[in-house]
């Protein structure tokens, strides 16, 4: 177990200075994986943890000097590249989970509520590549502003591989730059389209309204003490669209009207959402593609704030906010893959009771 995990960060560049090392990087990494996953959230719950745990880390990792102070933890990571930790630990992760035949990218952004104060210090945004499919953690990257997600999503596309992907992102997203960045990377694309392109917005309209009969297929799902029920429809002529030489890849466009009934008191809400695409799909492809993108509110954002307390972390030191989190959607993807029985909460504790069910978590066996 712990070779093949320290393999994978051998090429991590530890900054801190040789002479005032008394923990290995290794140690420090590996700690902290091991306390997110059992349950801690913060730099202090972490020291605690290698104390009670240091018979058992001391198999793995050599700790001659004992247990790192949460101010270690805190320094190292607020020092380590976030780029050179993201990519060690997507690669760890992607070498232990299996993933399946569907390449499908949900891009979508997140601000950690406490890592800043208004008027006093900048609030940390990070924009997520989350795979759904697999419920696997693909990448971030910072921006200290939503607004920012524009110039931030292309950065992140450069760090992934969308050659053959279908990339799903909201109306953020819906800028030509990204669009044909996407396009030139052989990936294809579903895009929400809001107000902030109004001319291609009324166009799309337009379109539906005066094409009655469509290409067009319905999803209905029982959950959460609520009925949905989704209809996609596509049109493929692109006329409708006044500026389509602005949009060179477009090849369809989409909407989807869902409606949710509530079973206990019958209240209905329905909404209408519009897409564009590079892809020439069926509709109950691009209505999968659609439901697919709420995986990161539901898998990935939702989980960060309510299991792993993000929205309440004051981590504000240099990279430490973003290095931490990295660590977090990472301890979420292997819990997430994990086959036994329990919820995530469950999972972290039972890491922290059991040795050998953690040691089982980490090889991804």
């Amino acid at each position: 177990m712990a070779n093949t995990f320290f393999n994978y960060f051998s090429s991590l560049t530890d900054p801190r200075i040789n002479r005032k090392k008394l923990y290995t990087l290794d140690s420090i990494l590996f700690i902290t994986l091991c306390a997110v996953l059992s349950g801690c959230n913060h730099w202090d719950e972490i020291e605690e943890y290698g104390i009670n745990k240091q018979e058992w880390l001391s198999k793995f990792v050599d700790l001659p000097n004992g247990i790192p102070s949460h101010d270690t933890f805190n320094r190292v990571f607020s020092l380590l590249n976030p780029l050179e930790l993201q990519r060690c630990f997507i690669e760890w992760i992607q070498s232990i989970i299996s993933k399946s035949t569907q390449n499908i990218i949900n891009i979508d952004g997140k601000r950690l509520c406490n890592s800043g104060t208004k008027g006093n210090k900048t609030f940390v945004h990070l924009v997520n590549a989350w795979s759904n499919d697999n419920q696997m953690i693909l990448g971030q990257i910072k921006t200290e502003d939503k607004s920012n997600e524009i110039t931030a999503i292309p950065t992140l596309l450069d760090l992934l591989e969308i050659e053959g992907a279908k990339i799903t992102i909201d109306a953020m997203g819906c800028q030509r730059a990204i669009v044909n960045k996407i396009a030139e990377g052989k990936g294809g694309y579903m895009i929400a389209v809001k107000e902030n392109q109004e001319t291609l917005l009324d166009d799309i309209k337009e379109a539906f309204e005066n094409t009655p009969k469509t290409d067009s297929a319905t999803s209905k799902e029982l959950g959460h003490g609520r009925i949905e029920s989704r209809t996609c429809k596509v049109i493929k002529d692109m006329s409708w669209i006044s500026q389509k030489e602005k949009w060179e890849s477009l090849k369809s466009i989409i909407c989807i009207d869902s409606k949710r009934i509530d079973k206990l008191t019958g209240k209905e809400q329905t909404e209408k959402r519009y897409y564009i695409s590079n892809l020439e799909e069926t509709p109950e492809s691009f209505n999968y593609l659609g439901r697919s993108h709420w995986g990161v509110e539901n898998s990935l954002h939702w989980s960060m704030d309510v299991v792993f307390r993000e929205d309440y972390s004051t981590k504000g030191n240099g990279n430490a906010a973003e290095n931490f989190s990295m660590i977090s959607k990472a301890a979420l993807s292997i819990l997430k893959n994990d086959q036994n029985k329990g919820g995530l909460k469950t999972k972290r504790l039972k890491c922290g009771w059991s040795n050998e069910y953690l040691e089982l978590i980490i090889k991804g066996i």
